[in-house]
């Protein structure tokens, strides 16, 4: 009785300390590739990076726009004067001032302002184009994560066999019905397998890692769930696919050459007239001398009549408002910078358009590569089908002694084989349909629904 309660206890003990042994990817749960873009879009660093591009873009235009109201200063002048009362920095010595001062007419202004609304436009669509990086970074890495757990799966179902083999071919031999060479083979045969499971175990590691650092979630809880991978919309279905005007990084260089075109132009009207408003009030102190140099009007006599002679008046409250006008009339280093400005704008526009040229080649070299791979991978599957069937028809060869073990070892080597290869070709399909997507805008809709 003791003895089978202490064997109970051991069967226990095994069961719960069973799990710990295991894999942590075989104990982790499976993570829909949609929850895995939604957790590298807001933890990855290159869409942060975009996101402040973005923020500081809108400053920037705020900055230029908000010239049109009025800035205000207060502040106070306090100093000793000798004599009579010099200015400080440009301002008579007081107890008090308030200065104001705005743009009201400036046609360079206003196209700064508007080169930089265009610029927080580049900088939205460059941040859709990162994210879309993102997006295509993480897709690609869950895919070819799914593709190699499939893979480890597949190899690790077949090692057991392999070494059936070898074992059976080493009995075959000591009983002198195979050769030495046989025996090698067999031993190479079940060497590939484990080459190909550590091949497959190193690259899902390496391939979680990485998942890692864009989700921020940890490596060995990471685990593909290859269902939720939507299915690419066929390429009849993508009109105009090699059309590049809806690439956010096209749409980016176009507005960008936009703006470098605005700013050129205020360049060049930085040399018209400007109209500018300003405004000041001053409090000015008594022992600055002031009075020594402003004498307030008295009474006086003149032609036997009293009269209130008006001389130089000083009074300590004091006010100044009105516009500022400018015309420039020779300013060569300014001619020159608008010159330099054309020259950027000019530089923007063909890089605009050899960025439009370069992805519609590269969308229609994604579309065709993508009728490519469905073909070889049409061709893969039928191979892959009919190295099982061949499989399955030696098995039955030997059931029915008119083969033997090394056949069978063949044909199974031969389908892994096709499995690797339609593997392969399934994963440079996904690439090619991820990177046509990305070209023609539609990754984020097709990932996220959006």
């Amino acid at each position: 009785m003791k003895l089978r309660c202490r064997t109970a206890h051991r069967w226990i003990l095994v069961l719960l300390l069973f799990p710990s042994f295991l894999p942590s990817s075989l104990l982790a749960d499976q993570i829909p590739l949609k929850r895995v873009v939604e957790l590298a879009l807001a933890h990855a660093t290159g869409a942060a990076i975009a996101a402040a591009d973005e923020q500081k873009a809108e400053a920037s235009y705020r900055e230029l726009r908000n010239s049109y109201i009025p800035q205000l200063a207060t502040g106070a002048g306090l100093g000793y004067s000798y004599g009579f009362p010099l200015g400080l920095e440009g301002s008579a010595p007081s107890l008090f001032n308030l200065t104001a001062q705005s743009a009201l007419l400036n046609p360079s202004l206003r196209d700064f302002v508007r080169q930089a609304q265009v610029e927080v436009a580049a900088s939205k669509l460059k941040n859709k184009d990162q994210r879309n990086q993102v997006i295509q970074d993480t897709v690609l890495s869950y895919a070819e994560l799914a593709k190699w757990e499939q893979r480890l799966v597949h190899l690790q179902e077949s090692e057991p066999d392999a070494k059936q083999t070898e074992v059976a071919v080493q009995q075959r031999i000591k009983e002198g019905i195979d050769s030495e060479l046989d025996g090698f083979r067999a031993r190479l045969s079940a060497a590939r397998v484990h080459l190909r499971i550590i091949e497959a175990q190193g690259a899902a590691d390496v391939l979680r890692e990485r998942l890692s650092k864009l989700t921020g979630l940890p490596a060995n809880s990471i685990q593909t769930d290859p269902d939720s991978i939507p299915a690419a919309p066929a390429v009849a279905d993508q009109h105009d696919s090699n059309d590049a005007t809806n690439n956010p990084a096209v749409q980016a260089a176009v507005e960008h050459a936009r703006a470098q075109y605005l700013h050129a132009q205020g360049e060049h009207r930085a040399l018209w007239p400007s109209l500018d408003f300003a405004a000041q009030y001053a409090l000015l102190s008594k022992f600055n001398n002031y009075q020594n140099y402003y004498i307030p009007a008295k009474p006086c006599t003149v032609a036997s009549i009293s009269v209130l002679c008006v001389a130089n008046t000083f009074q300590q409250n004091n006010a100044t408002f009105g516009v500022s006008i400018r015309f420039p009339l020779f300013n060569a280093s300014q001619r020159a910078r608008a010159q330099a400005a054309d020259a950027d704008a000019l530089k923007a526009s063909k890089q605009a358009e050899a960025a439009k040229n370069q992805a519609s080649e590269e969308a229609l070299r994604l579309q065709r590569s993508v009728t490519q791979m469905q073909a070889a991978r049409d061709v893969a599957r039928l191979e892959y089908e009919i190295a099982q069937k061949n499989t399955d028809a030696v098995k039955t060869r030997m059931d029915a002694g008119t083969a033997n073990l090394h056949e069978l070892d063949d044909a199974r080597t031969q389908a892994s084989e096709k499995f690797i290869s339609l593997q392969d070709v399934t994963f440079e399909l996904e690439r090619a349909q991820t990177g046509l997507l990305r070209s023609t805008g539609d990754l984020e809709k097709w990932v996220l629904g959006r």
